[in-house]
């Protein structure tokens, strides 16, 4: 296959991420009305052509990441590249969800003194602030409570306080808080890939410059992104042995979405691992410490935020609409049904206790790498890498964009491998799934298989390569730390928590 530099990928990205937003100018989630008359419905045709535009832009972009994982890219090739390949969607419409004019909705909604966790966006007078976002909102939330922590409604309240809640703006506002996460982000790989010995290039290439995460926390505008950088960081720290901060990230990670609390687990044996004394203590520190920290910190913001307690019971609200991706969903649907028809039982308690008994495998196999991470078997914030895929994997409710909450761990945390190859191939292949619109038709699926396909047999045939990695086999041995300039005969660190609280 022909092969650019690391520049001449740079270029093929940035020209597919244009690609991309200018199709979305047309076929992207375009609000249903904007009073500034910038992102307006062209009509069909101009929909269909530039859905095919954007099709073609995200298909360069991925060849280009794909390839760019072959060049010897030093860590500022790659941030140089993320810029380039960031910079279009920071002015585009929103594309592949209508989130965020949820998170206007809803920000409008905390400003006028609605009950965010008891009402949805409907509740908002349709002429007043956020009026044009709630008309926007997609069918199956507007009458749905916000499943989102304090944190990320008091952000969201400040972008429509300061906008009046106008479609642009607001939508332009919370892109700017997107971009602060990949920031951080950025800036947690980094040091986690230190911490762990590994190549920063190679875990900002698969946790950051991923066209997935550019799609949909840049493009998308997804609060994902900001759990994650928040996660991410505060599990920086707590390596550090400053656990007592990382433990407050992690609160305040949990006050935007809830699933960054698993990280408290392994923070928690970081610090059993460093603590002194007797067993019953070290253990009693380890367990409840990091959990009383980042509770604390939860609840400060609901204090602060005035929203209440209501997201202690509205986590569950998203696990009521059926998403393909949710394996224990799809197989309770099926059995639901068979059991109807067979047994007359109630289909929908069949699928709600095969989503359940999956939650609780996850949680299950979620403690046995707690449990080897403490035997120091594997690095704690590994184990929290592999413990949110296997999460996402077992959840009632999964997005594509759901798969960065563990792979921005593991791509910072674990060497090159099968892994690492099956979320290169996954990171390819759900990008397809989501229409600009932020539908998911059944093409979407058929191209993700394709690409599933095609992924497979091209990453068997010639493994990528992330910069400063090689692969195991006959090219010889891992060098996380080639593009460090740390000599590869150098022991790798295992990562364990410091004194210093």
């Amino acid at each position: 296959m022909w092969a650019l530099s690391a520049v001449g990928y740079r270029r093929l990205g940035a020209a597919g991420s244009l690609a991309v937003v200018i199709g979305g100018w047309f076929a992207g989630k375009l609000p249903v009305h904007d009073p500034w008359g910038l992102w307006v419905d062209h009509g069909s045709a101009a929909k269909a052509v530039g859905a095919v535009i954007a099709y073609i832009g995200l298909t360069v972009l991925v060849v280009a990441w794909w390839q760019y994982g072959r060049t010897a890219a030093t860590v500022r090739d790659t941030l140089v590249t993320l810029a380039w390949w960031t910079a279009p969607f920071l002015i585009a419409p929103p594309l592949y969800s209508a989130d965020v004019y949820s998170y206007i909705a809803q920000g409008s909604m905390v400003v006028e003194g609605h009950d965010v966790y008891t009402v949805g966006p409907s509740a908002l007078d349709p002429g007043g602030i956020g009026g044009d976002a709630a008309a926007s909102v997609g069918h199956h939330w507007r009458d749905t409570p916000a499943p989102y922590g304090p944190l990320f409604l008091l952000l969201s309240a400040a972008v429509a306080k300061a906008t009046g809640g106008t479609i642009v703006p607001a939508v332009l506002g919370l892109r700017l808080v997107a971009l602060a996460s990949l920031v951080l982000i950025v800036w947690s790989l980094r040091r986690l890939a230190a911490e762990h010995g590994h190549s920063e290039s190679r875990a900002l290439w698969l946790g950051a410059l991923n066209p997935l995460l550019l799609m949909h926390v840049i493009g998308g505008i997804h609060n994902d992104g900001l759990m994650i950088g928040l996660m991410l960081a505060g599990s920086v720290l707590a390596l550090r042995g400053r656990w007592i901060v990382g433990s407050a990230l992690i609160g305040l990670a949990m006050m935007v979405k809830s699933p960054a609390a698993v990280a408290l687990l392994f923070i928690g044996v970081l610090v059993h691992a460093a603590a002194t004394g007797p067993a019953w203590r070290r253990w009693a520190k380890g367990l409840l410490a990091p959990g009383l920290v980042a509770c604390a910190v939860a609840g400060g913001a609901t204090l602060v935020s005035g929203t209440g307690f209501g997201w202690l019971h509205t986590q569950g609200v998203a696990a009521n609409i059926h998403t393909a991706l949710s394996v224990t969903s799809d197989i309770g649907l099926g059995l639901g049904q068979l059991a109807h028809l067979l047994l007359d039982v109630d289909a929908d308690s069949v699928k709600s206790a095969v989503q359940t008994l999956g939650l609780a495998v996850a949680i299950g196999l979620i403690l046995v790498l707690a449990r080897r991470a403490m035997r120091g078997a594997v690095a704690p914030a590994h184990a929290l890498g592999l413990s949110l895929l296997l999460l996402v994997a077992l959840s009632p409710m999964v997005q594509p964009w759901y798969l960065l909450w563990g792979m921005a761990v593991v791509a910072a945390t674990g060497r090159y491998g099968r892994l690492s190859a099956v979320l290169i191939v996954l990171s390819a292949a759900l990008v397809y799934e989501t229409h600009p619109m932020g539908a998911t038709p059944p093409y979407g699926f058929v191209l993700a298989g394709l690409a599933v396909l095609l992924g497979t047999f091209a990453i068997r045939r010639d493994p990528v390569v992330p910069p400063g990695t090689l692969p195991p086999g006959p090219r010889g041995p891992v060098d996380p730390a080639a593009d460090q300039g740390v000599s590869s005969a150098s022991p790798e660190r295992t990562p364990t928590a410091r004194s210093t609280p």
